[in-house]
């Protein structure tokens, strides 16, 4: 493995797109001193919205997770317009907050939310190991089956 972000993004044939705007009254991302804060991150792929329903129900675990994925890559989009595109400023995923719109029945969201871990770290190695939630929810915003939002410490 290579010893910098973008060429570990290649390597798992990762492109970051833009950073999404915010669908409502919110910032997208907020620095407080050394920590980046990210707003929750929908699973949106090249432009769309790529996994929608309820898991357990209309979306299996690998597809949850392939969402959960998503919202990381989102994440990280996020903090490449944070940092004025300098992925290396970040030290450290402190905590990631994944939420699954899961059928009443469903108890594996943190399998789901394991798509998001797993991406961080293979992509930020030690830094992207967090700690983490991983709850269930009756819906999330545009029927969309997972969101997560994650602090970062940042260089």
């Amino acid at each position: 493995m290579t010893d910098n972000i973008v060429s570990r993004l290649a390597e798992h044939n990762i492109t970051l797109p833009e950073a999404a705007a915010p669908a409502a009254n919110y910032l997208p991302f907020v620095i407080s001193g050394s920590q980046l804060f990210i707003s929750g991150q929908l699973p949106f792929e090249n432009g769309a919205l790529a996994v929608k329903g309820i898991v357990g129900q209309d979306v299996d675990v690998p597809t949850a997770q392939r969402a959960a994925e998503l919202c990381a890559i989102n994440i990280l989009a996020q903090a490449k317009a944070a940092l004025g595109g300098d992925l290396e400023r970040i030290a450290r995923v402190i905590k990631i907050n994944g939420f699954v719109a899961s059928d009443p029945g469903f108890t594996e969201q943190h399998l789901v939310i394991n798509g998001a871990s797993n991406l961080l770290a293979n992509i930020l190695g030690e830094a992207g190991k967090h700690a983490r939630a991983a709850v269930g929810m009756a819906s999330l915003p545009f029927n969309a089956a997972v969101e997560i939002d994650a602090t970062l410490e940042i260089r």
